[in-house]
């Protein structure tokens, strides 16, 4: 059975066992025999993180472990270039799976940038519940405007503040330069939060924060951890303001190479995955928050230290005016679904 995204979707997609294309090897197969093809999988999360160790790579070793003549090249740490670029290969069929963000596919299909509204969704049950509930329809109409596929999600963590003051209210956010990713949600996230937004790449983000560039960051604590924005910022906040999801879309052109028994294989374990994924990154997250927690040298902002319902408003009314049309109806029904 297909993952609740793509269940009717995937089922459409063409058979075509092209040769000479870029992921197919070379070698003929045998009558009957599984085409032989070599998938690039790309993500910006580094290894150290739980959506690699947990994700990309517990993948590669289930696809591989089947008899479907796949194999999985794995390319982390934004290897094949940042987000933006990566959709961009995916779409040409130059990237065959990758790892994204809504907001960075919202160039492509803006409609998925509002599922990364801030406070949007009021935690990770509320995102899967409607992804199951409403996925299909909407993964359709992304699929027919990108040419990619959406299989499922994977967890990535609530994003939260780390910064050099505690965060506890929206006036707190006042004076502080907040690094936020450079997409208009994000961007947008950060003026209904009512922050200061400076927009820095990822990659660049580490030294930014040593030179003063930005006086904080918001990320889920698995990813500030991993990539060591904490050796820098020495104060969280469990602001919880969005929740993070890493979609692991499929290059439409990669699917058509790959037969029924491939992409059933495929579809499976990227679904299966979601729930060890979550597991994962929740117990990585209490492992980082519990380290912090017991260094003197650091203040952890609890989540009932927060006026969580006067971030919750102040977002609601600035989206309520921000979003237009289809994309604010997509936003109420969301809230509405909470």
């Amino acid at each position: 059975m297909y993952p609740r995204f793509v269940a009717a979707l995937a089922l459409t997609m063409p058979l075509v066992l092209a040769a000479g294309c870029s992921t197919q090897d070379n070698a003929p197969t045998a009558e009957g025999e599984n085409p032989r093809i070599t998938l690039k999988i790309g993500s910006s999360q580094p290894e150290t993180q739980p959506n690699f160790y947990c994700g990309m790579k517990l993948l590669k070793e289930r696809i591989e472990g089947q008899n479907l003549n796949l194999t999985l090249d794995l390319f982390p740490n934004s290897q094949l270039g940042p987000d933006a670029e990566r959709f961009s290969s995916v779409q040409a069929g130059d990237i065959d799976i990758d790892l994204q963000g809504g907001s960075a596919m919202s160039t492509a299909f803006p409609k998925i940038g509002v599922l990364d509204a801030a406070y949007v969704f009021n935690d990770v049950d509320h995102f899967f519940k409607w992804a199951d509930q409403n996925g299909q329809d909407f993964f359709k109409e992304f699929n027919a405007a990108t040419d990619t596929t959406i299989v499922d999600a994977w967890y990535f963590g609530m994003r939260t503040f780390t910064a050099t003051k505690p965060i506890r209210k929206p006036e707190d956010l006042a004076g502080l330069k907040i690094r936020f990713p450079n997409t208009p949600q994000f961007l947008a996230n950060a003026k209904a939060l009512g922050a200061n937004a400076v927009a820095i790449a990822v990659e660049e983000l580490y030294l930014a924060l040593q030179q003063g560039v930005a006086q904080g960051q918001e990320n889920p604590v698995v990813a500030t951890h991993a990539q060591k924005f904490d050796e820098v910022l020495k104060v969280a906040s469990l602001t919880n303001h969005q929740v993070g999801t890493h979609y692991v879309v499929v290059s439409d052109k990669t699917l058509d190479k790959m037969n029924q028994a491939q992409k059933d294989g495929l579809f499976k374990a990227i679904r299966d995955i979601r729930a060890e994924n979550r597991k994962c990154v929740d117990d990585e997250t209490k492992k980082v928050l519990d380290g912090w927690r017991a260094d003197s040298g650091r203040t952890v902002v609890e989540i009932d230290q927060v006026d969580r319902q006067a971030f919750i408003s102040k977002a609601e009314t600035y989206f309520n005016t921000y979003f237009k049309g289809a994309d604010l109806e997509l936003y109420k029904s969301v809230r509405a679904a909470a």
